[in-house]
């Protein structure tokens, strides 16, 4: 347990610098975080904006961290809950977690099941846990944890403390950066969907490529990064993927882009810096997605984007566009007996 007044020095520059001083007059200790709905007396949370001044009234948490807006910070005080204001306050609450929560990280070891090829090449302070295979040629930087039964095929190398979660399988000459983390049941550098139609059936396309994965890249569970038939598929640095999520054979994704939940990228899809892709977002075969852009859950991109549009629906159209055809998509049968009677008029 620390008093709030402890917490708030430990967050450091963001709530010294950014933020606006606590409010004195309450000092809870904390002893956890938790969120609005869900706290109780002794917890830390965090408010968005005025959307949530309902939960604020109801809320049980000892301490909040809220936008900087004068109405939530007065509510809060009068309800004896200490705050700290910030203009950013999901950013500072995910760093209040990290001071109550860190991941589990095992000890340095090699478990005595795991099967490594006499070439493979292991850094220092590695683990590599129960029945993981680490195949010819394959190079682990220092500090890297590979879970149990993590697959890694020759000539992969992965970078310095990068975290391969149980049951994912790395393929071969598959390179990923340093400070990774690649979640349980994905698969990265498969072969592409590579098939040529012949009279006689599909002809197979060798999938001779690589993928690339830069430095500070996470996959979720059960997503695939595809290899391609020649170059490579790569992820840009700070990119970061969710669950479920398909990335075709030659694809190239900028840097710091977010990938939601069952985003399906077709092949040779290029895709630029800071693009969000939320959930179910689908993108045909060698689409062009400039840097900045918003693709809202659901959107189907069978064109090219220009940077820093927000586009809905499908096919993607620009999101305000999207939004006044579906207003009137739900007023079709209105329009539609209007016309009706417009006609009998004729």
């Amino acid at each position: 347990m620390m008093k709030f007044s402890e917490l708030v020095q430990k967050l450091g520059p963001m709530a010294a610098q950014n933020s606006l001083s606590a409010d004195t007059q309450f000092d809870p200790g904390i002893v956890g975080v938790a969120a609005l709905e869900q706290a109780t007396s002794g917890m830390l949370s965090f408010i968005e904006g005025s959307r949530f001044a309902k939960q604020l009234k109801q809320t049980q948490a000892s301490a909040l961290i809220l936008p900087k807006q004068a109405s939530l910070q007065a509510q809060a005080a009068e309800r004896g809950i200490a705050w700290i204001a910030t203009s950013q306050p999901r950013l500072l609450f995910a760093q209040a977690i990290a001071l109550f929560y860190q991941p589990w990280q095992p000890a340095p070891e090699i478990h005595p099941t795991a099967v490594i090829h006499p070439s493979a090449q292991i850094g220092q302070d590695v683990f590599i846990g129960p029945h993981v295979v680490v195949q010819a040629a394959a190079k682990i930087g220092n500090g890297v944890c590979i879970h149990p039964h993590v697959v890694i095929y020759p000539e992969t190398q992965i970078g310095d403390r990068t975290v391969l979660h149980a049951n994912c399988v790395i393929h071969e000459r598959t390179q990923i950066g340093a400070d990774c983390v690649i979640h349980s049941g994905v698969v990265i550098g498969a072969e592409g969907f590579g098939f040529v139609p012949t009279t006689e059936g599909w002809f197979k396309m060798q999938q001779s490529g690589q993928a690339i994965l830069e430095d500070k890249v996470e996959v979720g569970c059960n997503t695939t990064v595809d290899r391609p038939a020649v170059g490579e598929t790569r992820i840009g640095w700070g990119t970061k993927i969710d669950n479920l999520v398909q990335i075709g054979h030659g694809c190239q994704i900028g840097r710091n882009c977010a990938l939601a939940a069952q985003v399906a990228l077709a092949g040779g899809v290029q895709i630029g810096n800071n693009v969000v892709l939320a959930g179910q977002v689908g993108v045909s075969n060698q689409i062009k997605i400039g840097d900045g852009v918003i693709a809202s859950a659901k959107a189907g991109i069978i064109s090219d984007v220009e940077p820093k549009m927000v586009v809905s629906g499908y096919p993607g159209i620009p999101h305000k566009t999207w939004l006044r055809a579906a207003i009137l998509y739900s007023r079709l049968p209105e329009i539609y007996q209007t016309l009706r009677q417009l006609q009998r008029l004729r």
